[in-house]
């Protein structure tokens, strides 16, 4: 592990996140609702925002404030891990239905949100926000890569550099999540060209989506150099010199940002077949104060295209299809 530069959970911790992290900077990235904002007044797009439940009262006028909305997502503006999260994609006869087809009673939809507000999902338990947006439609190349869920796109930026990207596909056995801990299919990324490099689901090599059977070695993620750009825009209005950022495709509205992470777990390595460490050591050697525009070409230029030098087995890509 030493050999290919794999990076454990302590050095993260002490080399990167706490040496470059300052830790009354992860309010800004703890909160989803106050990453959202302050996003917004970059003028990064994110999900639209319908409401927020922040008392036991509002709970109450939580099914009128919703409304006949159908594509709705729910979750606690503290949680992690995807914990919490709540997605209704439809009506039916008066009630809410989750991708998975089961229905969703006002009760449940009460039950759920007080949940979120006495802390159930958030960081350290303390008390929490629901934060209720619209659900998003993702980019329609992806629907045959995905099962009851959005697919979205983890990049690494170290002081302001994309280091290191990796795809996250919903699955059945993730309930429809883009989480690799709950069963989702994770897929390394060329830094060049946002192609696949090697998939896997539970820490094991994975050639395809347990669901749909689609070759994961088909999957190219399009406007990638955009996606490059806005995962380097974050460092400047976070501050934060090591960080995950979490981005989606939308079919009407593009490159989104999801949501930020001051702790960005460590299992990108294994989806993409090598450590974090040769990535980061390089660009500990360059100069600070380049514009995001071309920290994400310099990742694109240095950092990609290395698929043939990392070990474990790679995609292979089918030559008949067309790019």
């Amino acid at each position: 592990m030493r050999r290919r530069g794999i990076m454990g959970m302590n050095r993260r911790n002490i080399q990167y996140v706490g040496r470059y992290n300052d830790r009354r900077l992860f309010p800004l990235v703890d909160d989803k609702l106050r990453t959202k904002l302050l996003a917004q007044e970059q003028g990064v797009t994110t999900p639209e925002l319908i409401t927020t439940i922040r008392s036991q009262f509002e709970v109450k006028q939580a099914p009128e404030r919703i409304g006949k909305e159908e594509g709705v997502v729910i979750k606690p503006a503290k949680g992690s891990g995807g914990k919490g999260l709540l997605v209704l994609e439809r009506q039916e006869a008066g009630r809410h239905v989750k991708p998975n087809g089961a229905p969703v009673s006002g009760n449940d939809l009460q039950r759920h949100l007080s949940n979120i507000l006495s802390g159930l999902y958030s960081l350290g338990g303390a008390p929490d926000v629901a934060v209720i947006e619209r659900m998003i439609a993702f980019y329609h190349g992806f629907a045959d890569f995905t099962h009851e869920g959005v697919p979205d796109i983890r990049v690494v930026v170290f002081r302001g550099y994309p280091v290191m990207a990796m795809m996250r596909l919903p699955t059945a056995a993730s309930d429809g999540k883009a989480n690799l801990h709950q069963g989702a299919v994770g897929v390394g990324l060329d830094m060049a060209s946002g192609r696949a490099i090697r998939g896997i689901q539970f820490g094991r090599p994975r050639g395809d989506h347990p669901d749909t059977g689609r070759t994961l070695a088909d999957l190219k993620v399009p406007y990638w150099e955009t996606l490059l750009r806005l995962a380097a825009g974050c460092y400047d209005f976070t501050g934060l010199g090591f960080l995950g950022v979490d981005l989606v495709l939308d079919r009407h509205h593009g490159p989104m940002l999801l949501e930020l992470n001051a702790r960005p777990g460590l299992a990108i390595q294994v989806a993409n077949g090598q450590g974090l460490l040769a990535p980061l050591k390089r660009v500990e050697k360059l100069r600070a104060g380049v514009p995001a525009r071309e920290r994400a070409a310099h990742s694109r230029e240095h950092l990609g295209s290395g698929a043939a030098s990392r070990p474990g087995p790679e995609l292979e890509r089918r030559p008949a299809l067309s790019e």
